[in-house]
């Protein structure tokens, strides 16, 4: 069992939820301390990190910054519907095998095919195998994501690589990672995800950001939208999100609207305006519709009145 001791963590990892704090703040993603805390826990103790909440919240995008603000490889597993061993672990190289075999049997060697065969460097890597080959860098972060996207057997064939980051070949041994991926996966929660995944990962439930958090995230991530600008839409998504909408919009919604916005040299929002753009805040017609016209009218003027 990997030793999980503050002592063998690697150096570039951060002392203390503060420090995580200020990690994330570096790569400018903006967290609360109980994710903060999730997020030092699951790098200390070396273990996967579940997330979970709706499409757009920000967290495919903890991978990525982590993996920015460490300096590790991303490696992305993105799940979906029929996922296989083959696409997700290592397949053989088929062709490179059965020219190896034929060149076996023409130098009299076919008592050893097998053992010639099923080496590795016939292994076409997949991203899990991936994440536990030996390396000179730091171990990379592993993203799983939209585990709730794959089936559920799927789920089965994970708990090996997450419970011993391990992966066993059976023509071939067992792959055992000498320092452990930072696993990240995500969930939309569309299923429900198996105990036995679950135990085997910190968890943390990604929410909706509040006024003060998607006011700063739209500093960062839209520069050009106006004090003003950025303030209405901020109120304006976030009374949305209270709407009886097939589809709330996340954040990453929330930062594209701004942004088209600013493209049409917005300064503030007017029912016009609102109702030209709605298309980069919701995604289904049947919201758009629910909202444009009088209700979106209606949330503007609610937004005006309180300034």
């Amino acid at each position: 069992m990997a030793d999980t001791s503050a002592q063998s963590r690697p150096h570039d990892l951060p002392d203390d939820v503060s420090g995580t704090l200020e990690l994330l703040t570096s790569g400018d993603y903006i967290a609360g301390r109980d994710l903060a805390t999730v997020v030092y826990l699951a790098l200390a103790m070396q273990r996967p990190l579940l997330l979970e909440g709706e499409a757009g919240v920000g967290k495919t995008e903890i991978a990525k910054v982590l993996s920015s603000v460490l300096g590790r490889e991303l490696i992305r597993l993105q799940c979906f519907e029929g996922l296989d061993l083959a696409t997700a672990a290592y397949e053989w190289n088929y062709p490179r095998q059965m020219v190896a075999i034929r060149i076996a049997e023409a130098e009299g060697r076919a008592d050893r095919v097998e053992s010639d065969i099923y080496r590795r460097d016939f292994l076409v890597e997949r991203p899990l195998l991936a994440a536990l080959r030996e390396r000179d860098s730091a171990a990379p972060v592993l993203l799983i994501d939209e585990i709730d996207r794959a089936d559920e057997p799927f789920e089965a064939f994970l708990l090996e690589v997450l419970s011993d980051f391990q992966l066993s070949i059976p023509e071939l041994g067992t792959v055992r990672a000498s320092s452990p991926p930072l696993v990240i996966i995500t969930s939309n929660r569309t299923r429900e995800i198996h105990d036995a995944l679950r135990r085997r990962c910190l968890y943390h439930w990604v929410n909706y950001p509040s006024v003060t958090d998607e006011n700063r995230i739209l500093q960062l991530k839209a520069p050009g939208a106006g004090d003003r600008l950025r303030d209405q839409v901020v109120q304006f998504v976030q009374k949305l999100r209270d709407e009886d909408l097939f589809k709330r919009p996340g954040v990453a919604e929330t930062i594209d609207w701004a942004n088209a916005l600013t493209q049409l040299d917005a300064v503030e929002l007017r029912p016009e305006l609102v109702n030209d753009t709605l298309g980069a805040l919701l995604k289904y017609q049947d919201d758009i519709a629910r909202i444009q016209g009088s209700e979106a009218a209606r949330i503007l003027a609610d937004i005006l009145a309180a300034d």
